[in-house]
């Protein structure tokens, strides 16, 4: 067997709910990452491409009919590069890069293009059909923006409750309080603001024409710098009167795209450029589905062990802030310095559109280890209905330490 290889990644930036990328279809998106990530390497031919594995949660509007197909032909690619969509919610773009890893290192692969996408704006509306003709009562509409729809009767309730709720749960599970939940978020914006400032993002972000006046969105919309524990704290509680999850110290709905590059060491010189990152171990793992949050914790250990090394090797970690308190109750249980958590900003400022988050991290990982020589990073996300991936990164860009 071979390694994969992280050569390069990009994403869009990722816009508020009824923000700027309103009006930007989901398959618009997932080119336009698409797009920038080629642009990285271009001296790759396209057609060199054996598989694209894009990744998406909801799937039920502009995005359906294999959105990850649609995206490549959108974007130019030749007709003969074959494309497959993967839904694991959360994680379907992490999915979606590890199953390429498996490509290529079993040799059924060289060189995959692997990403994801979501508009959580765009997201539509559904009916289910009737279970006869011509019902004369009133039938509802069922948001697909996030979380569980038309859930079957047979489920039990405590697994059903809302992402909120299963998050106020671990909240109390692990007596973790209203205030050390605002001060992670506010660190989140005041590090993605500055990561930002500091032209980190420049390199990784491209631009997305949002009309056809020339208007283009070029910075994540859900960075709010000057934010402070006290402003925070002024928001109510959206789940519980009583809780203490609120809009700040939650990541908003989101709409964006993300694209990660993977080949083998032997595609280097198609490609073009060299390799970031290894893909050195890979985690999977599941609880019971009002426990997701805290499935990140048992999916990066597995990881690691199949890396072989251990949490005190790491140097980085991206992890997916859904809510504060998952994001904080996994470092806690990491027992890891909190300090090389998402040191460029998390989901709570940068934003979460599901099905493109897992790339995001992935490919924000690899340019950390790149800047600061870190050898090993952990990109981990949680997933609702229970389910956590992980992935660890090995920096082989010359600098590592």
């Amino acid at each position: 067997m071979t390694d994969s290889y992280v050569y390069a990644a990009a994403r869009t930036p990722f816009g508020r709910f009824s923000g700027a990328l309103a009006g930007v279809r989901p398959d618009d998106l997932a080119a336009r990452a698409v797009d920038g990530v080629l642009a990285k390497a271009p001296a790759l031919d396209p057609g060199e491409i054996d598989d694209v594995v894009w990744g998406n949660a909801n799937g039920a509007g502009e995005d359906n009919r294999n959105v990850g197909r649609m995206a490549v032909l959108l974007a130019g690619l030749p007709t003969s590069v074959p494309a497959t969509t993967v839904n694991r919610l959360c994680g379907s773009s992490l999915d979606a890069a590890i199953i390429a890893s498996r490509a290529i290192e079993s040799g059924d692969a060289d060189i995959v293009l692997t990403g994801g996408v979501e508009s959580m704006t765009r997201a539509p509306w559904v009916l289910p059909k009737p279970d006869r003709a011509f019902p004369a009562g009133h039938v509802t509409a069922v948001s697909t923006t996030l979380g569980w729809r038309l859930v079957n009767e047979r489920m039990p309730k405590e697994w059903t409750v809302s992402l909120g709720e299963a998050n106020e749960q671990l909240a109390d599970r692990f007596a973790i309080p209203r205030r050390r939940q605002d001060e992670f978020a506010v660190r989140s914006h005041n590090l993605a603001d500055a990561a930002w400032t500091a032209g980190f993002y420049d390199g990784l972000v491209v631009p997305v024409a949002v009309d056809d006046k020339g208007a283009t969105l070029t910075r994540d919309e859900g960075v709010r710098p000057g934010s402070t524990p006290d402003k925070l704290a002024a928001l109510k509680p959206v789940f519980r009167t009583d809780g203490v999850i609120t809009a700040g110290n939650a990541s908003p709905l989101s709409d964006g795209a993300s694209a990660v590059l993977l080949g083998s060491r032997a595609a280097a010189a198609r490609i073009g450029v060299d390799p970031l990152a290894r893909i050195a171990g890979r985690g999977v793992f599941a609880l019971d589905p009002q426990m997701f949050g805290f499935a990140p914790v048992e999916a990066a250990n597995r990881a690691l062990k199949r890396a072989g090394v251990t949490w005190s090797d790491v140097g980085a970690v991206e992890l997916n802030e859904a809510f504060a308190v998952q994001a904080l109750a996994c470092a806690d249980a990491w027992n890891i310095d909190p300090g090389i958590v998402n040191t460029k900003g998390g989901a709570i400022a940068l934003g979460h559109p599901l099905g493109a988050s897992g790339g995001r991290l992935l490919g924000t990982l690899a340019h950390r280890l790149e800047e600061s020589g870190e050898r090993w990073g952990v990109a981990a996300i949680c997933i609702g209905v229970g389910q956590a991936l992980a992935v660890v990164l090995e920096n082989v860009t010359g600098a590592s330490r």
